[in-house]
């Protein structure tokens, strides 16, 4: 299936965009069009470049060459950063690290502000309301580093979700969280895309979580090798394409 142009419900818009370290190519001409309302899971093998992607979008890596626009803005302009929540993968915490679950979440409206800011009610009732919706509302004065894997993510969920945004990206989200975790953790994600219309994008290397639960599948190796339906590539054919002979996509169990 061909990439699609940009259109007026397209949320983020990558147009011809190339990325090198030193001269060593890790993106390669890559165009990918996000709707308002995908739940886009980005797949391929080590090295294909999902995470420098995730950082171009962000802005927080200028592509080498192409450009990318976010809610039809030019990302070199774009001001609404509210818009956009990022989760990244799994983060290392100092046992002694103080902040509490409360903190790390309010912290996510900070970036909003471009001086010295102190939370008021409003800020901490809107806190509050996203460690709710990721279900960690009564783990609100839990210290961070006390947190298992699985509730971590949930509150860096909460954290992104803290700003009401309109697309949710998570890179790699699930790494060391357990698999009764993982169930609850998606089924979370799947609320937010269908009950209150988050534009998803996932970043996995867990095939059999993409086929189950996205709705447009994203497959990278350098180059975008399929933008589309997931049934239409994860197959034996399309996936051997893309990660090699030997991967096979196992059935998971809910």
């Amino acid at each position: 299936m061909s990439v699609s142009s940009q259109s007026v419900s397209s949320q983020i818009d990558v147009q011809g965009v190339w990325f090198t370290y030193d001269t060593l190519p890790v993106l390669e001409d890559v165009s990918l069009t996000v709707e308002a309302g995908d739940f886009v899971g980005l797949i391929g093998p080590n090295g294909a470049g999902k995470t420098t992607l995730v950082r171009i979008i962000l802005g927080l890596l200028t592509p080498t060459r192409g450009e990318v626009r976010l809610f039809g803005e030019p990302l070199s302009s774009f001001a609404a950063w509210h818009r956009i929540g990022y989760v990244p993968q799994r983060i290392s915490l100092d046992p002694a690290l103080p902040a509490t679950v409360q903190e790390v979440v309010t912290l996510g409206l900070a970036r909003q502000r471009a001086t010295l800011w102190w939370p008021g009610r409003a800020e901490r009732r809107r806190a509050f309301e996203a460690l709710d919706l990721a279900g960690m509302g009564t783990l609100r004065t839990a210290r961070m580093s006390a947190l298992s894997v699985g509730q971590q993510q949930r509150v860096l969920i909460a954290r992104a979700l803290v700003t009401d945004p309109d697309v949710l990206i998570l890179d790699e989200p699930t790494g060391g969280v357990d698999p009764e975790a993982q169930a609850g953790f998606y089924g979370l994600l799947q609320r937010l895309n269908r009950d209150r219309g988050v534009t998803l994008v996932l970043v996995s290397h867990d095939l059999t979580v993409v086929a189950q639960e996205v709705t447009r599948l994203a497959c990278l190796n350098r180059r975008l090798v399929y933008h589309g339906h997931p049934a239409e590539f994860l197959t034996g054919a399309g996936l051997a394409a893309l990660y090699g002979p030997s991967v096979r996509l196992a059935a998971r169990h809910r």
